[in-house]
């Protein structure tokens, strides 16, 4: 019984990213951004649930890595190719697919790596590409800025299109990521960590859109000084071992 909380709660998050798509078809844009928006915060709290509820299970983590592929991978490629690429359905279609075959792509090289021992960007508290639910935000930044601005050029698909190809390369790159667990706050500005948490929490819900624009800006400025961190460590770790190796 203690996995049932948090596979309900994978189950609702797979809800909200199917409630998207048809909020998609029906031309509520704002509605099926916010709808996958909601699934990436049910993704991000299920499995704090089930470690919570010594719920974990193979079952468990299989439904939410298919629950990921689609509210992450099928339905925002869905959702942007029905709101920009289909005006151009060759080159659209190609970048919606590339998009959501990637993302599944990235999440079974997730599950095969579940039980490898050696994984030299986790044990160092980084993570192996964008992430799923990280992709699928900055796969809809075009839609942000398009509620913002109203501008047509941020619906044209040689825009939207090539954007959501390299969200899809970026998401199955090795290119070492920031993950919580490489975030360590000193304790002398835990308080003011508190503060921006309910300050970004104030601005999504005045001014979401405009925050969320800002905050995958951030998120892209940061992958090269996560690269450059998880190289840092690396060497360190080859200058560590290297004496052993050497030693006769």
């Amino acid at each position: 019984m203690r996995a049932v909380a948090p596979n309900a709660i994978t189950a609702l998050a797979l809800c909200f990213g199917l409630t998207a798509i048809r909020y998609a078809i029906g031309g509520e844009w704002e509605r099926a951004v916010a709808f996958i928006m909601a699934a990436g915060v049910l993704d991000g709290i299920d499995g704090r649930i089930a470690r919570l509820l010594r719920g974990e299970s193979r079952f468990g983590a299989e439904l939410d890595s298919l629950a990921d592929a689609i509210d992450f991978g099928v339905s925002p490629a869905i959702v942007v190719y029905l709101w920009s690429l289909q005006t151009s359905p060759r080159l659209g279609w190609i970048c919606a697919l590339v998009y959501a075959v990637f993302c599944a792509l990235r999440l079974a090289r997730f599950n095969a790596q579940i039980d490898t021992s050696e994984q030299p960007h986790k044990s160092a508290g980084f993570l192996t590409g964008i992430p799923a639910p990280a992709g699928a935000g900055l796969a809809m930044l075009p839609l942000y800025l398009w509620f913002i601005t109203g501008e047509p050029v941020l619906r044209s698909p040689w825009l939207v299109g090539p954007w959501l190809a390299l969200i899809a390369v970026l998401m199955v790159s090795s290119v070492a990521t920031y993950s919580w667990s490489s975030l360590k706050l000193r304790r002398n500005i835990r308080f003011e960590a508190i503060v921006v948490a309910v300050a970004i929490c104030a601005a999504l819900i005045s001014a979401p859109w405009q925050t969320l624009s800002v905050v995958c800006v951030l998120y892209l400025l940061t992958l090269p000084f996560s690269a450059r961190s998880y190289m840092r460590i690396r060497r360190q770790r080859a200058a560590a071992t290297a004496p052993t190796n050497a030693a006769p």
